[in-house]
């Protein structure tokens, strides 16, 4: 039987680039029991309570049913975020962070995609070893 459920994005991975941008691995969910094509992503960001900027990607990524793929995302941190991160990176502490925005899906045989909402909350925390790099 063919269930359709609503995606589900989440950070796996945020690396503070040399020139202050973030590049994020941005798992994307599939809990549906049938393929599904992940079209664009449009979340709003936020870290430590502050609006940090948006992920905007057009991953054209089939994702198998009830499966998940991450994809690397570029971002441009607003300065007030980047200066947090870099706060908390350098205090070795975790930072909460929450995604806001929408996921435009569809099932790998059908044409139309339809747009999910998507809400998170959740932390990243330094990585021993990686420099710069939160998990």
């Amino acid at each position: 039987m063919r269930r359709i459920s609503e995606p589900a994005a989440s950070i796996q991975q945020l690396a503070v680039q040399a020139d202050g941008s973030w590049l994020v691995s941005l798992r994307l969910q599939n809990y549906s029991s049938i393929p599904m094509r992940f079209e664009a992503v449009d979340i709003k960001v936020s870290v430590g309570g502050q609006a940090a900027g948006a992920l905007q990607h057009r991953p054209g990524l089939e994702i198998g049913p009830e499966s998940a793929d991450v994809v690397s995302v570029d971002m441009q941190p607003d300065s007030n975020a980047r200066m947090l991160l870099a706060d908390a990176l350098a205090a070795g502490r975790r930072v909460d962070y929450e995604l806001d925005g929408n996921i435009d899906a569809a099932p790998t045989d059908r044409g139309s995609s339809r747009t999910y909402k998507v809400e998170r909350k959740s932390a990243l925390s330094p990585t021993p070893g990686l420099p710069g790099v939160l998990r």
